[in-house]
């Protein structure tokens, strides 16, 4: 039973993180055959936007080193978009080789994240990133960008909205085709999320990335539909985090958004069974149970 409310969407895209942000945080390396087998069921559950990992050095991100190796695994699906996140110009090098046709890039909104997660300055960040989008829309590649802590941040606390947009705006103006704001440390309010959203001039090339951490995640996303965003970024199963922010926990969960948009009358193209059975086989594997509160109600039968 649906109950459908004024001002939202008929469709929303969830775009899927699990593979990526979802897994690069896990203490134990997840075997490359597995990590494509979860995204050959992500894809059997309807998902049509899955971030397949990360060309990160391994020396940063030890749990992606395999990305290569996974790519040329992938059974890719005709109707199934495949991003992967580049960080620099040896990123887009590898991912360009591995035929890739989608990449993200991630910014900071703040100085202190800069910093610590890219080794830059707001400003320099954008000397590294021009140059890769630039080349990568001469190829023919599609570029999203991240942009982190548009909420808060650990070291600087709230972050001014202005800021936020400021970064965002000057991403978009380099060609990147959409926008996430993260809520890395999950301290957004849906109060917060509508001012965000309503400050950029273009809604409907935003999408959102919420952290669960203070338990807002799907109130968050729910004020962000109702002020015009039709993307949501999701990991099935609710894991991961962010490796360079310690108070960062797991990502909205697929499954309870589903849930929610479901009740809400709204189309996602998702199986939610498909879902679920994916994150109790992926739990089993990972060896603790998933976050995910609808996966632990369904799953218990």
């Amino acid at each position: 039973m649906s109950y459908q409310m004024d001002g939202l969407p008929e469709q929303v895209t969830i775009y899927e993180v699990g593979p990526r942000d979802g897994l690069q945080n896990e203490p134990s390396v997840v075997p490359v055959e597995v990590k494509a087998e979860f995204i050959d069921r992500l894809a059997d559950a309807g998902h049509k936007v899955i971030e397949a990992t990360s060309f990160v050095h391994p020396k940063w991100v030890p749990q992606l080193a395999d990305a290569d190796e996974l790519l040329t695994r992938l059974h890719r699906r005709p109707d199934v978009r495949y991003p992967v996140l580049v960080p620099n110009p040896r990123g887009l090098d590898r991912a360009l080789a591995q035929g890739v046709d989608e990449i993200a890039i991630f910014a900071s909104a703040t100085e202190a994240f800069a910093a610590k997660n890219l080794n830059r300055t707001l400003e320099s960040q954008f000397v590294m990133f021009e140059p890769v989008v630039a080349r990568a829309l001469d190829s023919g590649v599609k570029v999203r960008a991240y942009v982190s802590m548009c909420f808060g941040d650990p070291w600087e606390g709230p972050t001014p909205i202005a800021q936020v947009v400021a970064i965002g705006e000057r991403l978009l103006g380099l060609g990147c085709h959409e926008l996430s704001l993260g809520d890395t440390i999950g301290v957004g309010t849906p109060g917060h999320v509508t001012a965000l959203i309503r400050a950029f001039r273009t809604p409907e090339r935003l999408a959102v990335h919420f952290h669960d951490t203070y338990g807002q995640a799907l109130g968050n996303t729910l004020a962000a539909l109702a002020a015009g965003v039709t993307t949501v970024d999701a990991s099935t199963g609710g894991i991961g985090g962010c490796p360079y922010a310690e108070s960062a926990t797991g990502n909205l969960a697929t499954e309870d958004l589903v849930w929610m948009l479901r009740g809400l009358g709204i189309e996602t193209g998702l199986d939610l069974g498909k879902l679920v059975s994916t994150s109790v086989w992926l739990a089993e594997l990972l060896g603790r149970p998933s976050p995910s509160r609808v996966v632990q109600a369904l799953s218990k039968g």
